[in-house]
């Protein structure tokens, strides 16, 4: 026991030298790790990887019996079936750097001029989305409203007619309305402005959402997974109320659950309006003290 106390630090001397540069690299390959696996399993990724756990077991089981001429095969058509994997998963990567490029790790730090400042999400908007929701709560009637935040819209709105018409009750209720030209789709809400109706929106892949959900909480869930945006859906069915965002959906249950949520939101709007006039006022500032 002695002999092997004592021999125990030369041992150790067979080991790599953990410095601080290995720990975070350690951290953040662990972080990575995790984030491809849960967005695996979070998509028909999961799925595919299955059927490719499959061949890959056949493989596997071809080299065991030396079964030579499907490991040939196999060996051939190997770079083929990469380039296939892409294609396959293209929809998938295609959504995680959506995902990736929508994070505002910049745009936190840098505020630019985008147009909107003179349109701030106000108390009335506010009362107006409310308002509009529940009637329609009560009804049945299906409506789904997307409300732009820091990422722009411009994309889906583009898939729409445009309305540019201040945010109301009776236009939003009038919009949904069965049987009306513009009811199909969803509304993109800009500040006080309904910009475009009859819009479409991505459907979200996560294998999570209950099944007793229909297309128009995949769709809610789906722009706020690639966008910063909130979403209030009213199911056509059961008349009940629910808010994505961050790609996650939250039950409403009434007037005041939902005005909350929206005036935090109204919150951050005027805080973000108020930093870019001080950010604006600067620039001014500087353009006169120059001439």
């Amino acid at each position: 026991m002695a002999d092997f106390m004592g021999g125990f630090p030369s041992w150790l001397s067979f080991l790599p030298r953990i410095s601080v540069s290995s720990i975070v690299e350690i951290i953040i390959i662990s972080i990575l790790i995790y984030e491809v696996l849960f967005w695996i399993k979070n998509t028909r990724a999961w799925t595919l990887l299955k059927g490719l756990a499959v061949i890959l077991a056949f493989t596997l089981f071809a080299a065991i019996f030396e079964l030579r001429t499907i490991l040939w095969i196999l060996e051939k058509t190997a770079t083929i079936a990469a380039t296939a994997l892409l294609v396959i998963f293209q929809p998938e990567l295609r959504k995680a750097l959506e995902q990736l490029g929508s994070q505002k790790i910049i745009t936190n730090i840098l505020s630019f001029d985008d147009g909107k400042d003179d349109s701030r999400f106000t108390e009335k908007t506010v009362n107006e989305l409310v308002k509009a929701t529940f009637e329609m709560a009560k009804v049945k009637t299906g409506a789904l409203m997307v409300i732009e935040r820091g990422d722009g819209l411009r994309e889906i709105e583009r898939t729409g007619i445009e309305i540019g018409g201040l945010v109301s009750s009776q236009l939003l209720i009038n919009i949904f309305e069965h049987n009306t030209p513009l009811h199909d789709g969803a509304v993109v809400i800009c500040g006080n402005r309904v910009t475009a109706a009859t819009c479409y929106l991505p459907l979200s892949d996560n294998m999570t959402i209950s099944k007793d959900l229909g297309t128009r909480h995949r769709a809610a869930v789906g722009i706020s997974e690639t966008t910063d945006s909130l979403t209030i859906v009213v199911s056509e069915e059961t008349g009940r109320v629910s808010v994505a965002e961050n790609g996650k959906l939250t039950r409403i249950s009434d007037g005041e659950s939902l005005k909350r949520i929206l005036q935090n939101h109204a919150g951050e709007d005027a805080a973000s309006s108020s930093k870019f006039k001080l950010w604006k006022g600067r620039l001014k500032n500087e353009r006169n003290s120059h001439s």
